[in-house]
């Protein structure tokens, strides 16, 4: 059997970013689940994540979140973070896909992880006076690609 002429294989950033809308479904937060997958320099994935509470502790689902002034909840550990972590030293080099663009303290992880490249879905909101994770990332030399819902 042979493939249709017809059929387009989607990008690798719309697979990936597809992935990562799944492991979103994962999130034990009940105000927004994230996804995020880590995939190396040939498109293997190397790690995923969702934001949720640490292992081992009661789950915002189960208890309620803790908001902090910022509107933040503190128990939640975020998606991006828990994939760096899980990639360990794979992740240098790589790439890190999101369903939402990386707060700063990410960006941060994200740079000193080595990632060359994040591409992200939806914003991350805004707070004032602080510098957002597209910026933490575009001035450290990570490539942030914008690929929003309808055209990832």
């Amino acid at each position: 059997m042979t493939a249709s002429t017809d059929h387009r294989r989607p990008s690798w950033h719309a697979t990936w970013m597809d992935v990562a809308r799944v492991v979103a479904n994962r999130s034990t937060c009940p105000r927004l689940a994230v996804g995020a997958v880590v995939v190396d320099s040939e498109n293997v994935i190397v790690s995923t994540g969702y934001n949720g509470a640490p292992s081992h502790a009661p789950h915002c689902t189960e208890v309620g979140c803790e908001i902090d002034a910022t509107g933040s909840c503190r128990r939640t550990v975020h998606a991006e973070l828990n994939a760096l972590l899980r990639a360990g030293p794979r992740a240098r080099g790589g790439t890190l896909y999101t369903t939402v663009e990386p707060c700063p303290t990410c960006a941060a992880a994200i740079v000193n992880a080595g990632i060359r490249t994040v591409v992200y879905s939806l914003p991350y909101r805004q707070i004032g006076g602080v510098r957002s994770g597209h910026d933490v990332l575009s001035s450290a030399g990570v490539v942030v690609i914008h690929a929003k819902e309808d055209q990832s």
